[in-house]
């Protein structure tokens, strides 16, 4: 069966050869654009010689160069990459910990330390040898910070020594900045019968502590009234109430809110101030108590005034130790270490005390000097005392126009004097900073207890002495 779909057809020829004219035509032009594009190839690799892989006009030079920077880009691969960051980080693993461990164990030498220190002090055998480092300050040196209109009676610095606290027979309380001298706060007096209407003060205030931790100050009048106020702000929080003399002592035991107060009326009490309480009363001196210390034992010491005794008052014990040896009235005392205290009377000794001892370790006479006629010579009584604490160093003050530093011997057993520092006036309160690198002094025109003298000359105010040290680059060429 035949179809047209089965036939074969003779191919055109002159189709056929048309076509292989075309291919022929076809590859001609092809040939002849390649040919061109060589060309342009060859012409642009004089100006761009990166262009071409295959150009024949590169340098050897270029070529290495080029070479260098394929091997630089394409060495690493991700997989090395990932090895090299690994490592890095490994290595700043090592260095971080190795690093951890020498600060870790610093701070394990330091906190030995610190609990060594801490040990020495609980036991009262701990004293820093600073005394034979001080030397005289320049008068040029001492600041004086005036704003009390009457005589400064009482002062304290906050532990961080950025600022005091100042307290006079005005009534008023002033917070200092150190650094500047400006006055931050002031806490006005009141007037006599004004106590119920008056946030403060409104008789002599006669004592001040403040805290360990900075956050509580406590104030006492010669209104039988204790005062609490917050630190930062000066704004009053409490009043406490008990006592039927005047409040001429107080101090808060160290780390922690406990407040021991002392009286004119022979008694010491013990307050919660977190609790805002009263916890209990001490009796035993048998006249006015006329000053009161503490630091962190659970015991305080006072001084009995004209009783003639220093008591050291066990709480938890309820107990007490009795020591005598002054002549005169004992009107200042001041605790060195837990083991060892200082005292200053009106018959113008000064003595070192330990609470193992009866008796004091040592004692100097006539420590100010005497003032009077020839044959009527009276001492200057010693009006106030200050140590600073766990060193061999110590300060007291009278009304003979001088602070004098002194130096503890041996296992407390000596006064030195180091230096005096000129100060006109009653010098009613000594406090040294708890670095050790300045002391501060209240002074005013009358004693903080009375009006027996009025040194008209003197100015009352707060004179900053600081506590300079002998240069150790002179010392050690003098060594050499």
């Amino acid at each position: 069966m035949s179809s047209s779909f089965f036939i074969k057809t003779k191919a055109n020829p002159k189709l056929a050869k048309k076509g292989k004219d075309t291919t022929a035509s076809k590859r001609k032009v092809d040939g002849g654009s390649d040919g061109k594009s060589k060309l342009r190839a060859k012409k642009s690799s004089k100006y761009n010689e990166e262009i071409s892989s295959d150009s024949d006009t590169e340098s050897p030079a270029v070529s290495k160069k080029r070479q260098a920077n394929q091997e630089i880009e394409y060495e690493e691969t991700p997989q090395e990459k990932k090895l090299r960051l690994a490592k890095l980080y490994l290595e700043q693993l090592k260095e971080e910990e190795e690093k951890k461990a020498e600060d870790d164990a610093f701070e394990t030498d330091l906190i030995a330390g610190r609990l060594q220190e801490e040990v020495l002090e609980q036991k009262g055998k701990l004293q820093r040898l600073i005394a034979k480092d001080l030397i005289p300050p320049d008068a040029s040196e001492i600041r004086v910070l005036k704003g009390h209109k009457l005589p400064i009676t009482c002062l304290v610095i906050t532990p961080d020594d950025k600022c005091i606290f100042s307290a006079a027979k005005d009534c008023s309380i002033v917070k200092w900045d150190i650094e500047n001298g400006r006055k931050l706060h002031t806490i006005h007096g009141g007037r006599k019968g004004t106590e119920d209407r008056h946030v403060g003060h409104t008789a002599h205030i006669l004592c001040m502590t403040i805290s360990s931790d900075g956050k509580y100050l406590a104030t006492g009048d010669m209104n039988k009234l204790i005062m609490i106020w917050e630190a930062e702000t000066c704004k009053h929080l409490y009043k406490f109430t008990g006592h039927k003399g005047p409040v001429s002592g107080l101090s808060f035991r160290k780390g922690t809110h406990d407040l021991y107060s002392a009286s004119h009326d022979r008694s010491v009490k013990v307050w919660n101030v977190d609790e805002n309480a009263y916890v209990e009363t001490l009796f035993g001196h048998q006249d006015a108590i006329s000053g009161l210390d503490s630091l962190s034992r659970e015991r305080c010491v006072t001084a009995g005034g004209r009783d003639g005794t220093v008591r050291v008052w066990k709480i938890a014990e309820e107990s007490q130790l009795v020591f005598h040896g002054h002549e005169g009235s004992i009107d200042c005392v001041q605790l060195i270490n837990e083991e060892h205290m200082i005292t200053g009377a009106d018959d113008g000794s000064l003595s070192l005390w330990s609470v193992n001892k009866k008796k004091p370790l040592c004692t100097v006479k006539q420590a100010h000097g005497c003032h009077g006629d020839s044959g009527l010579e009276q001492p200057h009584w010693v009006a106030s005392v200050a140590a600073l604490q766990n060193s061999d160093t110590v300060a007291s003050g009278s009304h003979n126009s001088q602070v004098k530093v002194w130096k503890c011997g041996q296992n407390y057993r000596g006064l030195e004097l180091l230096f005096t520092v000129p100060v006109s006036g009653f010098v009613n309160s000594l406090k040294f900073s708890s670095s050790g690198q300045f002391l501060v002094v209240g002074v005013g025109q009358e004693h903080r207890l009375g009006r027996w003298w009025r040194l008209k000359e003197a100015k009352n105010g707060i004179y900053i002495i600081p506590l300079k040290r002998k240069p150790q680059d002179a010392e050690g060429n003098q060594d050499d």
